[in-house]
């Protein structure tokens, strides 16, 4: 018989043990984060305004230069102009540039000027924890500057329900995931400023002409289809422009799942990277 004083004690289910790794991992992802933020706040409006200049040239030359023209030719398939068909792309687009390039930038000049990567890497903090801190600051940062081309797509338009409804930011926090978390992958990756500038004008630069930003992909050829429904930003544009002007019904549904994957794979991918990371 045993004594009343004694304690059966049971292991962790498996069920709790994954709660609790979640739990770590959520509390560390918000540690690598506010590190993140407390340098990024003091920035604040200098990075709202740096992936402004692109956009702002991008719709006077295109919407309001070029799209006077394309207006007496041909109708839009979304928006009452040229210049309101583009606004959503170039939202789409200021997202992807300042989500990749803060984040490649910030983790380079830790990495190679600084020097202080190295005390980043040996926190006992989880590597998906670490992927995701950063990841979380890209999105920060895309998101306030595109906030800064959604006040200009407003002004231009009288629009605001259009690009401040909740599928719309959906979307647009989903793309600067995605280019946060590919920007994590690369800035880790590279070993100088300069292998970030091939990166920048073999992938970024090429996908901000083809990522559906100035044009429907629906209207090009087949082969050409096949290239641009590869990237990305082709969904975030497609997507941003339909929850701006469209109903729900003609919304493309498909474009969230396919940015929410894309993102999880990449977080991954930066996991593996940040555990074998050697600086």
């Amino acid at each position: 018989m045993s004594s009343p004083s004694s304690v059966s004690i049971r292991p962790k289910s498996d069920k709790s043990l994954r709660a609790s790794q979640l739990q770590t991992i959520l509390a560390d992802t918000l540690t690598v984060f506010w590190g993140e933020w407390l340098e990024l706040r003091s920035r604040l409006t200098q990075i709202a305004a740096t992936g402004l200049i692109s956009p702002l040239i991008y719709i006077f030359a295109f919407g309001l230069g070029l799209g006077s023209a394309i207006d007496r030719a041909v109708e839009p398939s979304a928006g009452n102009s040229y210049l309101e068909f583009i606004l959503p792309g170039m939202v789409a687009l200021s997202s992807m540039t300042i989500s990749f390039g803060g984040t490649t930038f910030s983790i380079c000049g830790d990495r190679l000027f600084s020097r202080t990567f190295e005390e980043l890497l040996i926190l006992p903090v989880h590597p998906l924890a670490l992927h995701l801190g950063k990841m979380f600051a890209g999105i920060v940062r895309g998101l306030m500057t595109s906030g800064s081309v959604i006040l200009v797509a407003v002004l231009f338009t009288g629009k605001i329900g259009s690009f401040l409804n909740p599928l719309f930011l959906l979307l647009l926090t989903l793309n600067c995931a995605v280019f946060a978390g590919l920007g994590v992958i690369v800035g880790l990756k590279v070993q100088s400023l300069e292998s970030v500038g091939l990166y920048n004008n073999f992938l970024i630069v090429p996908m901000s002409f083809l990522g559906g930003t100035f044009f429907d992909p629906s209207t090009l050829p087949a082969i050409l289809k096949i290239v641009v429904y590869c990237l990305p930003l082709t969904y975030t544009s497609i997507g941003l422009r339909s929850a701006a002007y469209s109903s729900w019904s003609d919304f493309p549904w498909y474009s969230i799942p396919i940015l929410i994957v894309t993102a999880i794979a990449l977080s991954l991918a930066g996991a593996y990277q940040f555990s074998h990371q050697q600086d």
